[in-house]
């Protein structure tokens, strides 16, 4: 499978240096790997996505295996779902790929065939996941979450970890037998560091989302403390979106911690095509 043209949404077909579809519309590959199927005129800003501070930051953390479970539990779950198909994964808003290609190496430890796409809106984040990771068995897009560059029911999985995308095009490119895979903060996720932010902190909501088309099929919920220092607490705060609410005297003090004990707290779930 390849990928599908944003503009003509006619299929694009592979040709020295890039892809490109009948209608004479082109897209290089970048010197790094990856292609950028995200139109000028389907962008919103210049610079679309996270930054480059907010993308060495997630860089940093995940780095330091701190979501290595949840990693692990949604791979799991990759590997059960596509098992007798051609395992043709999608990872939305995947970054630098540090989910990406840890679920392409276990597909590529079943399958020779099998491949995990990692997409997101950020091209430093894109360039970044494609120059570290070059294994055949995953590829790396620029595009946006709401226009998938692929056709219609080519893909078995599509992942989620805390990102959007629209229903529409999620039943649009999965197979009639297709899962969605999505991870969300289950009620105490990173209660401790919202303590330093927020003088009320309020429990995470858990109830499941309605996706239209499809149905809840499995569901878990995974917590565990994390033992964080305080430079990875700095830098697990500039990965969430109160980040902004903390001011630069709140940062310093979390940096200048020993240590900060924080729970992690996800929901997983998985739906299926009614």
């Amino acid at each position: 499978m390849s990928y599908q043209c944003p503009l003509c949404h006619h299929a694009l077909i592979t040709r020295s240096g890039g892809f490109e579809c009948e209608n004479n519309h082109q897209f290089d590959s970048a010197k790094e790997g990856y292609v950028n199927l995200m139109p000028v005129q389907h962008k919103r800003s210049k610079q679309p996505g996270d930054n480059v501070d907010m993308m060495q930051a997630r860089r940093r953390f995940l780095a330091a295996e701190q979501y290595h479970q949840m990693r692990e539990a949604v791979a799991e779950l990759c590997l059960k779902y596509t098992e007798n198909t051609p395992r043709q994964i999608l990872d939305i808003g995947c970054g630098e790929g540090y989910y990406t290609a840890y679920i392409a190496n276990k597909l590529a430890e079943q399958s020779n065939c099998a491949t995990c796409y990692g997409l997101d809106i950020s091209k430093v984040a894109i360039r970044y996941a494609a120059k570290r990771y070059t294994s055949k068995y995953m590829q790396f897009c620029v595009a946006s979450s709401h226009r998938l560059p692929f056709a219609n029911n080519s893909l078995d999985a599509v992942v989620r970890i805390y990102a959007p995308c629209q229903e529409q095009e999620l039943e649009r490119v999965l197979t009639a037998q297709g899962v969605i895979i999505t991870v969300t903060p289950a009620a105490r996720h990173l209660y401790q560091l919202r303590e330093q932010v927020y003088s009320d902190v309020h429990l995470h909501d858990e109830a499941a989302e309605a996706i239209a088309g499809f149905e809840l099929v499995e569901e878990s919920k995974l917590g565990y403390d994390m033992n964080l220092t305080g430079e990875q607490a700095d830098d697990l705060l500039q990965m969430t979106p109160f980040a902004w609410k903390a001011n630069e005297a709140l940062r310093t003090q979390l940096r200048a911690a020993p240590e900060l004990i924080c729970e992690a707290d996800f929901m997983i779930r998985v739906y299926k095509r009614h």
